[in-house]
């Protein structure tokens, strides 16, 4: 790999165990390649240059005692909705925030795996949209082509590891917050069942919707975070069974059922699949296939999910405001939203959460006749940047959910998802997602991995200049 790119997860733990590299010179070029792309991707909100290089400095001490931890001195990144102690937790929004005191959970294990966090990468105000842009730290863009998103909320996290700055990122997911910006930046992307990674100091993100996943270039890069990342404070609510993800990598699924569902869950608003998108996740249904797999059409009975989400997410938000620097700075969308999570609060919420159970039972059920769902990650290709600004909350809320109908409805299940490239429409990169029910990402991990062997998306990369031309397949 040259320089100007970061070589993958396990790759560079590998180099580091054996010697040929150093944590400092890792962290050195990480933080050279951030400093380069900043203009013009605006991935970071905070890069921890003096603290990230002391703990390499840590990290190549400890190397050369022969200590040997799953990242020892590897450098990646996590969203700015993260608690790394020392720095500021601004969430995507503007005012004056405190240092956390602590590291929050997932952080935690990072750092005790041997990760350097280098920084924090930019997410929209509270989380809430397909985009990352926003008054207090400007657009964040695609490496694929700098005239379009990233996609959001997890979007700075997903262009730092698109563009080769780190190796792999962590995110957070509440309605497709990890799965989008994988889709619309050509990564792995892997929303974990609730619970697998802790969203500690909070016991529940945004009511249970919201759980921290990885980002990488390739399914064991991202495995490897994942396990890495993966655990639980002593008060979480939500405790899954351990799993070790990465061994999954590799194994033959066997033979499975899977269910190609294209139609998107009901909504309030039209949603149309882009065509060519259709055609990509066909053709992934067409490769899933030709690996031995039995592929039939099929939805799953979502019937109106979508009421067991709205209290759910705008109480969250609600919650998030009120916890704001300056809740006066906040986007108006967002005051907008958090006025009806304040009104969805109490008996509406109560009842969105008792209709969980309901839920699993039902989707559950379907998952007696399939393995795994293969369905697309959004309707659309990437917009471009802005093109959600000057709109109302209402007119955001449509054209949010027409871009992107598909992916909410695993994180009111709370269970695994992981989107795969799916190919390129117009020179922009899409996806599809591989989900599963409750403790399945070893089974969506080896199918992805499968797919990937044959596929081998993971060695395309985006053009060199943030300015170059767009290329299509």
């Amino acid at each position: 790999m040259t320089p100007d790119r970061a070589a993958g997860l396990a790759e560079t733990r590998r180099a580091l165990a054996a010697g040929e590299t150093t944590s400092r010179a890792q962290v050195e070029r990480a933080l050279a390649r951030i400093e380069a792309a900043q203009p013009t991707l605006n991935a970071f909100r905070i890069v921890r240059r003096e603290a990230a290089l002391a703990e390499a400095d840590a990290a190549d001490r400890q190397l050369a005692a022969g200590a040997r931890l799953p990242l020892l001195g590897v450098p990646v990144a996590v969203k700015d909705d993260m608690d790394v102690a020392g720095e500021p937790t601004a969430f995507g929004c503007r005012g004056d925030f405190p240092p956390a005191a602590a590291d929050g959970e997932a952080v935690r294990r990072l750092r005790a795996a041997g990760a350097v966090i280098v920084g924090k990468t930019n997410t929209c105000e509270l989380g809430q949209w397909p985009f990352t842009e926003g008054p207090a730290f400007g657009e964040t863009r695609n490496p694929w082509h700098p005239g379009h998103t990233p996609g959001g909320s997890s979007g700075g996290s997903a262009a730092a590891v698109a563009a080769g700055l780190v190796p792999a990122a962590l995110g957070s997911d509440g309605a497709g917050s990890v799965r989008i910006p994988a889709a619309w930046t050509h990564l792995i992307g892997i929303k974990p069942q609730r619970g697998r990674i802790s969203t500690w100091p909070r016991g529940e993100s945004f009511h249970g919707i919201t759980v921290n996943g990885t980002l990488a270039r390739t399914v064991a890069d991202a495995a490897l975070l994942l396990d890495a990342a993966s655990g639980n404070h002593e008060l979480d609510p939500h405790r899954p069974a351990t799993l070790t993800v990465a061994d999954a990598v590799g194994r033959d699924p066997g033979r499975l059922r899977v269910a190609l569902s294209l139609k998107p869950p009901f909504t309030a608003v039209p949603a149309r699949l882009h065509p060519e998108i259709r055609a990509r996740v066909v053709g992934l249904a067409e490769e899933i296939a030709r690996s031995g797999h039995v592929v039939e059409e099929a939805d799953p009975p979502y019937g109106r999910i979508g009421l067991a989400f709205v209290p759910r997410a705008t109480a969250g938000i609600a919650e998030r405001a009120r916890e704001a620097a300056d809740p006066a700075l906040l986007d108006p969308r967002t005051r907008g939203t958090a006025r009806l999570g304040r009104l969805l609060d109490g008996a509406p919420l109560r009842a969105a959460r008792r209709a969980e159970a309901v839920l699993h039972r039902r989707i559950g059920a379907f998952f007696g006749s399939y393995d795994v769902i293969l369905a697309p990650t959004t309707a659309t290709p990437p917009p471009p940047v802005g093109a959600f600004a000057g709109l109302g909350g209402l007119a955001t809320e449509r054209a949010v959910i027409a871009a992107c109908p598909y992916a909410w409805p695993w994180n009111v299940l709370g269970w695994p998802g992981v989107n795969v490239p799916a190919g390129f429409v117009g020179g922009l990169p899409v996806g599809a997602q591989l989900l599963g029910p409750a403790g399945s990402e070893p089974l969506l991990v080896s199918l992805a991995a499968q797919l990937e062997a044959g596929l081998r998306w993971h060695e395309r990369w985006p053009p060199r200049q943030a300015d170059a031309d767009r290329t299509s397949v």
